[in-house]
């Protein structure tokens, strides 16, 4: 692969966390740089294993130079090469084309000085800058991780180091006392950048509206790292928000509401260059407030995305192939093609020609070979390939607003438009029971106007008290069903709780909550929040329709959802497993096994029996301060807990989940008697507990 030796070099980290969206900035930036004639690399992962691979490559063009007898091509041994930097192990050495060469103690230094290159972090710093996105807040060790390494290891001057994305703009002053960086200023590249890079940022006197450009797409085939939302148009058509919530970040970040920013050139560009793509995500904070929202609808309508689109998709290996051909980005067009030619093959069930002609031109290692070894094998497969491939009939297309709406801002002309475009789903958030009113109306008009598909936010933690949020989502369960009978359609009203985590430090925390996810709302406690999201892992984070399924889940009523809230977790995890245990069967199953059945006096039933002898038979303040107790969500001392009644509560809380998957504990064997007893019977999550 080509490497510009001369141009001046820049690489864009994203830290290596799991997230769903590709980092948008990061792509602008890219498509800056590349107009300004510099090399860029972007990378997602494992920092040491990055410069490890750096530092391969480099070794690979020595040892190619100093060793050319027997034709040996070092890069096919780049994954051996890795592997024995990253664990000096010299057994890996055997594995080598060394004692084939006379000059096995020159290639052996070269190795060895590159382990050592590594391991006393002594290598190059190649990169004139580096730019690293963040993201979340409660990321603050990650991303302080992967900005140390970067300034100390990677960047050539400490003053080239640029950060920005979300938690740069909303805590900028503890980034730059934590890591030493200073506040952006503008024509200068390095610093920790806030909100929105305006001219100039990058390099004085520069006018390009970086925030306006298009995004390069290829970088996202140079990482391993697979987002979950891809084969998508990633766009705004409008920027900010009107409203100023106490909890979004939204006005840090963009604080100037942009009314509409167009879309169909933007879309073509893309199309021209990378493909077409098969969805359409839209980040718009309130795409419902901008008084060019018709327009809008018009043009993501005349990109091809009107209700009912379908897409085809383009022959993306010919797409590489060409851009490979055209030097736009050698090292993801020879990623990708390299990748889809193999599972070309693989779905051929391994043709004996095309086999011949890998093996020719080396596809199966684990890395991509040569760029001209790529064009070569794809030119000999071209016709096999062109026969065989799938050729898509067409596939629904969708256009997701995937930041949710403003139910306030509903009305029923605007609902109508939204059922014009290729929606699924619709988010509306629902951040607050005092707007049920006009969530409720918001929902009925986009009924009415055809779309049956939602996906709705509900922030829990924030102000608000558990029973708000059990009411939230047992109204999109009962307007699933009203609204199904009303109209005719299956609708479907996913409720999807978010956790409030705030943004910055304030005076009230004890610590800075920000940058980890422990923070515990005024109406909340951790007993409460580990309650409903053992809940939530159980159904992947969204509650879906089906009122019984809600009832089981959540509970028939507020009552039953406070219970709920106080069960120990491991009788939520495994709520079947405990309710089985007061049965009969159960009994009967402990007594054959053990000889008693005193394990099934840790059924649900009892626990809750226990639970209200408490309530309605212990003093009052006796009481409250055994609940406070559970709602800690720590069971490891109980010693102050003396009363033979609180000691059996509590007991309950005691076993934790260790008990279920304990080979020897004698839970784990009734779960095994239990899972053969319902193999046949799926739980009401749809799988097994």
């Amino acid at each position: 692969m080509s490497e510009r030796i001369d141009s001046k070099k820049v690489l864009l980290i994203e830290p290596d966390y799991k997230n769903k969206f590709p980092p948008v900035g990061l792509m602008k930036i890219s498509t800056y740089y590349k107009k300004r004639g510099w090399e860029v690399w972007f990378y997602k992962g494992d920092l040491n294993l990055f410069v490890i691979e750096r530092i391969v490559d480099r070794l690979i063009i020595d040892l190619n130079k100093n060793d050319n007898q027997d034709g040996v091509d070092w890069h096919l041994y780049k994954s051996k090469l890795i592997e024995f930097i990253k664990y000096r192990k010299k057994e890996i050495l055997n594995r080598l084309p060394l004692c084939s060469s006379d000059k096995e103690i020159i290639l052996l230094g070269y190795i060895n000085d590159a382990k050592e290159c590594f391991y006393k972090k002594t290598w190059e710093k190649e990169w004139d800058r580096v730019g690293v996105t963040t993201l979340f807040t409660f990321y603050w060790d990650k991303t302080i991780e992967t900005i140390d390494f970067a300034k100390k290891y990677l960047v050539k001057n400490p003053n080239d180091l640029m950060v920005g994305g979300v938690l740069a703009s909303i805590q900028p002053n503890e980034l730059a006392t934590k890591t030493g960086l200073k506040i952006h200023q503008h024509g200068q590249p390095g610093g920790i950048h806030i909100g929105i890079l305006q001219p100039g940022d990058l390099d004085e006197g520069d006018t390009q509206p970086i925030d306006e450009l298009e995004l390069d797409y290829s970088i996202l085939d140079e990482i391993d790292y697979k987002y979950p939302m891809s084969n998508a148009y990633y766009r705004y058509t409008t920027r900010g928000c009107v409203n100023k919530c106490a909890f979004c970040a939204v006005p840090t970040l963009e604080p100037i509401y942009q009314e509409y920013i167009p879309l169909k050139a933007r879309i073509e560009r893309i199309n021209t260059l990378y493909g077409e793509q098969k969805d359409m995500l839209l980040m718009d904070n309130n795409v419902l407030a901008s008084k060019d929202y018709p327009q809008i609808i018009q043009e993501i309508i005349d990109c091809g995305f009107q209700k009912g689109a379908k897409f085809v998709a383009p022959d993306y290996l010919a797409i590489a192939i060409r851009n490979l051909e055209n030097e736009i980005n050698d090292r993801a067009y020879s990623k990708k093609a390299w990748t889809l030619m193999r599972e070309f093959y693989d779905k051929l069930k391994h043709s004996g020609d095309v086999y011949e002609i890998f093996e020719k031109y080396q596809m199966f290692e684990e890395y991509p070979p040569s760029k001209q070894n790529i064009l070569d094998a794809y030119y000999e497969i071209k016709e096999v390939y062109e026969k065989h491939r799938v050729k898509s009939k067409g596939v629904l297309r969708f256009v997701d607003f995937n930041q949710g709406m403003d139910a306030r801002l509903f009305s029923q002309e605007k609902a109508d438009l939204l059922g014009k475009i290729a929606i699924r789903p619709v988010r509306i958030a629902f951040d607050d029971i005092r707007y049920e009113k006009k969530y409720v109306a918001a929902i009925r008009m986009c009924a009415k106007a055809g779309i049956k598909d939602f996906s709705n936010y509900l922030l829990y933690n924030f102000k608000d008290k558990p029973v708000d949020l059990y009411k939230r989502m047992r109204i999109n369960v009962d307007l699933c069903d009203e609204l199904s009978n009303e109209t005719g359609m299956n609708v479907s009203i996913y409720s999807f709780p978010m956790k409030f985590h705030p943004i910055r430090k304030t005076d009230d925390m004890d610590v800075d909550y920000s940058h980890n996810r422990d923070y515990i709302g005024v109406n909340w406690c951790r007993k409460f929040i580990r309650a409903v999201q053992a809940v939530l892992n159980s159904t992947k984070g969204k509650i879906g329709k089906g009122t019984s399924f809600f009832n089981e889940a959540f509970g028939s009523n507020e009552q039953e959802f406070e219970e709920l809230l106080y069960m120990p977790e491991i009788m939520i995890i495994y709520r079947f497993l405990f309710k089985w245990l007061s049965s009969d069967e159960a009994k009967q199953a402990a007594n054959e096994t053990f000889g008693n059945d005193y394990i099934c006096e840790f059924s649900t039933s009892s626990w809750r029996e226990c639970f209200y002898e408490c309530k309605n038979t212990l003093p009052t303040d006796q009481w409250e301060c055994l609940k406070d107790k559970i709602k800690t969500n720590d069971f490891t001392d109980t010693e102050d807990f003396t009363d033979s009644l609180e000691k059996k509560l509590l007991s309950f809380y005691i076993m934790n989940r260790n008990e279920v998957v304990n080979e020897k504990s004698e839970l784990w064997k009734m779960k095994q008697i239990y899972d053969k007893l319902t193999s046949a019977k799926p739980s009401h999550y749809g799988k097994k507990e």
